[in-house]
């Protein structure tokens, strides 16, 4: 029965890694502005309005 030395290294493992594609940053792109009032009151409609609202229980078949 052969076995391996434990100080082999993988190879896939012994180099760095390559730097990024440039296509996976996407430059130029819009950060995120801060909510609207708005935009803020609807949020508060709705979470008020999810928090209200019963849940429903769904049975195990």
């Amino acid at each position: 029965m052969s076995r391996t030395p434990h100080t082999d290294v993988d190879p896939a493992l012994a180099y760095p890694e390559p730097p990024a594609h440039p296509n996976w940053r996407r430059p130029g792109t819009a950060k995120p502005q801060p909510l609207t009032l708005a935009q803020q009151e609807h949020n508060r409609e709705l979470l008020a309005l999810a928090l209200r609202t019963p849940r429903t229980r769904s049975r195990a078949a």
